[in-house]
């Protein structure tokens, strides 16, 4: 296997990490949208009257994100749009972390999280996941290969789950401390 190929693999590891990433939490903010509006109306980044169509706007976004990465071709334009949104997003919590208001849930879609500095760094080290999907050349990897890049990327995510809520744990007792 050549170099490329190497690059090629990870690059489709991180797509589908990424895709995986944005399409639970998308599935999370449709299952209780009422709750999500809320989230983001406890933000404080867009005035209260604008929480329902912002809530929307993300949503639709994350579902757009999830479709062009899947999509043949698509998986450029998904991965920008997954770095700007994981950059939005960690830019809102760290403007609510500078407030010091870090009693309000994430809203992420994974385990139940309060904002805090730590959710900033994971952010931006999820946009550096979905940069390396920027690398990926589509029909470049023969199937045993892309196979392998979407074993990868499922793992990388499970992974990413549990170690998601191991933090959320974390953040949990120190609450009760």
């Amino acid at each position: 296997m050549t170099g490329g190929a190497w690059t090629e693999m990870a690059a489709g590891s991180a797509v589908a990490f990424t895709a995986l990433l944005f399409a639970q939490a998308a599935l999370h903010k449709l299952t209780d949208f009422t709750a999500f509006t809320g989230y983001v109306a406890d933000y404080r980044v867009v005035p209260e009257s604008w929480s329902r169509p912002a809530a929307g706007v993300a949503l639709g976004l994350e579902l757009l994100t999830v479709a062009a990465l899947v999509v043949p071709g698509g998986q450029a334009a998904g991965s920008l749009l997954a770095i700007a949104l994981l950059l939005g997003y960690a830019a809102a919590i760290g403007i609510n972390v500078a407030r010091g208001r870090d009693r309000i849930e994430c809203g992420c879609g994974g385990a139940v999280q309060p904002l805090g500095p730590a959710l900033v760094v994971r952010n931006l080290g999820l946009a550096g996941i979905a940069a390396f999907g920027l690398g990926t050349v589509p029909g470049s990897l023969l199937a045993p290969e892309a196979l392998t890049a979407l074993l990868v990327g499922v793992t990388l995510w499970i992974g990413y789950a549990l170690v998601d809520q191991l933090l959320a744990n974390a953040a949990h007792l120190r609450r009760r401390a």
